[in-house]
């Protein structure tokens, strides 16, 4: 039942959803890490699918970084096991070295050698090729990620996306089962993310390889990947499509992560649900079915969801007690009569005043989620910079 499924992690049913096809190339089933008396990863079961990019998501210590340095070899899991192409790389006794796995990393530094050129550092993992095999691997690669004019190039001489290209074509010329990026567009300046976010896919997804990345940024998550697996406390809290992950949180963790969230309390009655700010009809609430008659349940709402009306509008229900200014849009804070509080996104040009009353109504164009009543705040982080 849909109640049922709101209150248990998503780690157990999302991780095949219908877009993650194709054979398993990574499995990991139950995987625990522990540093001293200290447990990092806990329990910790995922599969990743041939061709897709899944990125690990979280907060700083949630065990994201962990996980992937077990996938890499770099650390031993103290249980669980991992398996590539079905193949034990660790657990049960058996340890493959990260130089045997087949897979490629991408670090945040991005680790090129300053005394070789762009051409030499994507060669490097190549010395068991012939030198023709070689060459023309590395002019592929440098043709791929546009910088086949750079290729005499030393790290110092290239831009921070350039040396990025680098490290990526050089982590993809052995061919990789898998390849790994660790935070790949921390070091980059803002519009240069965006910039690369988009480049690096269409690189991987050109070359056809099966990716994991991991990051803290929603945004980079929810715009790179296929699937998306939020991380929280060393569990995984949900494994879906980013549409899902964000319109359909499975927990008022991933709720509050992934950008603002407000809860709005309401009371199910026929076809409609009773809420501080009016009513929303049972039909525009994701899987509300007719055995929640009665009972009470707080909907999620974020700032696009809702629309705060000036007073000479009509009836009020609130008082704008925050404005911040950010460019196209404006975020306001509204404290509702009920003592609940609620955000509002509005385009740059409308202008409300702090203090001033507002009508805060339900425009959603979506179905919106539901959890139940109760515990509202437990393990929600509200985004707010």
């Amino acid at each position: 039942m849909a109640n049922g499924q709101l209150l248990t992690t998503a780690a157990d049913e999302s991780t095949a959803t219908p877009e993650a096809t194709g054979d398993v190339v990574l499995e990991l089933e139950d995987v625990a890490k522990q540093y001293g008396a200290e447990e990092v990863i806990s329990e910790l079961s995922l599969s990743v699918h041939d061709g897709e990019i899944l990125t690990l998501l979280g907060p700083s210590g949630c065990g994201k970084t962990t996980t992937l340095r077990l996938i890499a070899g770099l650390e031993k899991p103290n249980a669980g096991r991992i398996t590539l192409r079905h193949d034990s790389v660790a657990g049960n006794g058996r340890f493959v070295p990260p130089e045997d796995r087949g897979v490629g990393v991408v670090f945040q530094e991005f680790a090129l050698f300053p005394h070789l050129t762009a051409r030499e550092n994507i060669a490097f993992g190549l010395q068991d090729w012939s030198q023709e095999e070689r060459d023309a691997r590395v002019d592929e690669l440098l043709e791929l990620v546009g910088l086949s004019e750079h290729d005499e190039d030393y790290p110092d001489e290239l831009s921070g996306g350039q040396q990025q290209r680098i490290a990526l074509a050089r982590s993809l010329a052995p061919e990789p089962e898998m390849l790994l990026l660790d935070e790949p567009f921390s070091n980059l300046d803002v519009d240069l993310r965006v910039e690369m976010r988009e480049e690096v896919r269409r690189i991987i997804k050109e070359t056809g390889v099966t990716a994991v990345s991991v990051t803290h940024d929603q945004e980079e998550a929810l715009s790179i990947s296929d699937r998306v697996a939020v991380m929280n406390d060393g569990n995984i809290e949900q494994v879906d499509t980013p549409e899902r992950v964000f319109q359909q949180p499975k927990s008022r963790f991933v709720a509050g992560f992934l950008g603002h969230a407000s809860f709005l309390s309401g009371e199910v009655q026929g076809d409609q649900v009773r809420t501080a700010i009016g009513r929303v009809l049972r039909d525009d609430v994701n899987g509300l079915a007719h055995q929640y008659d009665g009972s009470k349940i707080d909907l999620l709402v974020r700032p696009d969801d809702v629309t705060a009306f000036p007073a000479d509008d009509g009836e009020t229900n609130g008082r704008v007690v925050y404005r911040r200014y950010l460019g196209p849009t404006v975020l306001y804070r509204v404290e509702l009569d009920s003592g609940e509080t609620i955000e509002c996104m509005h385009n740059h040009s409308d202008r409300i005043d702090l203090d001033e009353r507002v009508a805060v109504r339900v425009t959603a164009d979506h179905e919106l989620a539901w959890f139940p009543a109760g515990q509202r705040n437990r393990d929600v982080t509200v985004a707010d910079d």
